[in-house]
């Protein structure tokens, strides 16, 4: 038999007049329950109903959880839009069922209404701000096991929240909970899913001291799988190596080193670095160039005594861009004038053995490396004349430019970088000139 209006409000009036005796009276909130059956007005009651009253009946709670649940698969959008927005009501009072809640929510998030997205998200904000800890479970275990569509839009959720989310909502303990779980998750992960979930990580609140900055660069690190040996040909594991060093970069700093990256990049990476094969400039950021800006970088951060082993490959790299003249123009000394030299690529090679070079002060000054620094004279020597003859050119080119025409001109843009990368090689050479080579010149990289 099914139940009207009038019943439910006979139930819920019997309910609510007996206070904390509700529990007294279970044939009237099991009327209450065959209110799903009913009309469009009596499931809505229903719903509002059932979790008002749910707290009083755990011997209904399966019952109860599972009449709301009906109601979020209904037909009609208003009435799945009533019965989510109750769910979080379920669980006032006891957290028991959070996790199973948020799981289910989290699977709504991929409806085709955005209205019911909307509930569905406001939904699951107050199951994390009333218990974040079993909230997390449920998007976890959906993150886990559930399909991709599924699994995506709980990635997405989770990472925001975890972004906004205050130090009262997440405690030390359920922040260590997340990165445990995460740390699963990350085994089996697209890179644009890394990405995102690195990014929720770095928003915690106990990974904000150097310890914790450590952990993410230690995760970002065995996403790497620095004991690999590196494919050039690959263009996903060169694409990945970028990904990840641009995601540790942030997290470095003199207390917590880049050591690990630049050790990988320069003694696995470089003596390949002519075999990785250049997509069209006119589309695709060249990837050598953009992955030694990125070592450039990680450079600052280095242990001293972390990278003894890898000033020598990238000082074999920095020289195979720095050419040695040709007999004719060695012994005459005349200007470079027809070099085609990779200026951008230098400048990102130089500025890296520029850092570490300070590292290892006897480079050049060892007893079997005379004939060495003989040789890396005459090519900073080369390239230093190329450089200038390159800064001359360039500046006849800028001469008489408006600031305007300068700042919006895309071609006088593209020059100005170039200025500015040929004056940085130039200050790096005139500190390697010296002898022994100094490494105490500071620049600002081109590309920052």
């Amino acid at each position: 038999m099914s139940v009207d209006v009038e019943q439910l409000y006979k139930s819920f009036g019997i309910l609510a007049d007996a206070k904390d005796n509700a529990k007294d009276h279970p044939e009237a909130y099991k009327i209450i329950l065959k209110g799903i059956e009913g009309n469009t007005a009596t499931k809505r009651l229903a719903a509002q109903f059932t979790t008002r009253f749910f707290k009083h009946f755990p011997d209904l709670a399966e019952s109860a959880i599972n009449a709301v649940l009906d109601l979020c698969e209904d037909e009609d959008s208003s009435i799945r839009k009533a019965a989510i927005k109750e769910l979080p009501n379920l669980c006032k009072g006891n957290k028991e069922h959070v996790s199973r809640l948020a799981d289910v929510l989290v699977q709504l998030l991929v409806s085709d209404e955005s209205s019911e997205v909307s509930v569905a998200t406001i939904a699951l904000n107050g199951l994390f701000s009333f218990d974040a800890k079993g909230t997390l479970t449920g998007i976890l275990s959906q993150i886990l096991s559930g399909d991709d569509e599924v699994r995506q839009k709980a990635i997405t959720y989770m990472c925001s929240r975890l972004k906004s989310a205050s130090e009262a909502e997440l405690n030390k303990e359920t922040e260590e909970y997340v990165l445990a779980e995460l740390k699963k998750v990350l085994e089996d992960v697209t890179g644009d899913e890394f990405q995102l979930l690195i990014q929720a990580l770095s928003n915690l609140h106990h990974l904000q001291t150097i310890q914790g900055r450590q952990q993410l660069v230690n995760i970002i690190a065995e996403q790497l799988k620095l004991d690999e040996d590196f494919d050039a040909k690959d263009s996903d594991s060169i694409n990945r190596i970028s990904q990840c060093i641009g995601m540790a970069l942030p997290l470095c700093s003199r207390n917590v080193h880049s050591s690990p990256f630049v050790k990988y990049v320069c003694e696995k990476v470089l003596p390949k670095l002519s075999d990785i094969e250049s997509e069209d400039p006119a589309h695709h950021p060249d990837m050598k160039l953009e992955l030694l800006k990125k070592l450039a970088d990680l450079c600052a951060h280095c242990g001293a005594n972390e990278v003894q082993n890898s000033i020598l490959p990238l000082f074999n790299s920095l020289i195979n861009y720095m050419p040695l003249p040709p007999s004719d123009e060695l012994d005459s000394g005349s200007a470079a004038t027809n070099l085609k030299l990779q200026f951008s690529y230098v400048e990102c090679l130089m500025h890296a053995f520029h850092q570490l070079g300070k590292h290892k002060p006897d480079f050049f000054t060892a007893d079997d490396a005379a004939a060495r620094l003989k040789d890396f004279r005459i090519r900073l020597q080369y390239f230093a004349r190329g450089v200038q003859v390159y800064i001359k050119e360039l500046k006849t080119s800028l001469a008489g430019k408006s600031p305007n025409e300068l700042r919006t001109d895309k071609e006088n843009q593209i020059k100005l970088i170039a200025l500015k990368t040929c004056n940085n090689i130039n200050s790096l050479i005139r500190d390697l000139f010296h002898n022994p080579p100094a490494y105490k010149a500071t620049i600002n990289a081109s590309w920052k």
